[in-house]
């Protein structure tokens, strides 16, 4: 994004405002992953502590949704810079 047009509290305001999505972006990203391997992986409610079994699956779970994510980023990544780049 291009602020260069922008006086400097205009500037620093709306870095704010992009910080502030990037945060809520995170959260939604992380709390869709707590949500997503609890449900998954989680089953006994008889001890305090997770089995080793549910350990694990929530260690797989999460790398293969951290994993997923990068990809997708990456992918958005790639087809916005073809969309940026110099047209025909």
């Amino acid at each position: 994004m291009d602020f260069s047009q922008l006086n400097s509290a205009e500037q620093a305001h709306m870095t704010k405002i992009i910080e502030k999505k990037q945060m809520q972006d995170f959260l939604r990203l992380y709390s869709g992953l707590v949500e997503r391997c609890f449900t998954s992986c989680c089953n006994d409610f008889t001890s305090k502590a997770l089995s080793s079994k549910e350990e694990q699956c929530v260690m797989n779970c999460a790398d293969k949704f951290l994993k997923h994510s990068e990809r997708v980023g990456q992918r958005f990544a790639e087809l916005n810079a073809e969309a940026m780049g110099p047209k025909p």
